[in-house]
């Protein structure tokens, strides 16, 4: 069985669910609201529905003949945990980046001066 962080990217990884996810943020909606910009299939975004429900990003309510959808936020948060343990690395690589291009200047003003 994948481990919660894993069943989450694989989930991401395909832009329709990412459009999914990105669409009930915004608040809950119906199948047929989340199919209408896509041009597929109410069976296909079903598909797509089940692989974002089976990683815990979403969750389907029940409302008399409606069934809304709504998105999960904690996965995103193990995802955003995730991501923050690299932000060092990340701001460090930065930070040497702008002291090289800095230097570059120096050394071009130094050269035509």
């Amino acid at each position: 069985m994948l481990d919660q962080l894993s069943s989450t990217l694989s989930a991401l990884a395909d832009p329709t669910r990412r459009a999914i996810v990105a669409r009930l943020a915004a608040g809950e909606a119906t199948v047929n609201e989340l199919a209408a910009p896509f041009d597929m299939s109410l069976p296909a975004v079903s598909k797509h529905l089940k692989v974002l429900e089976r990683a815990g990003l979403i969750s389907r309510g029940r409302n008399a003949q409606w069934r809304p959808c709504r998105l999960e936020a904690a996965p995103l948060k193990e995802i955003a945990d995730w991501v923050e343990r690299y932000r060092h690395f990340w701001e460090g690589s930065f930070d040497r980046l702008d002291s090289y291009l800095h230097e570059l200047q120096r050394n071009e003003k130094s050269d035509h001066d």
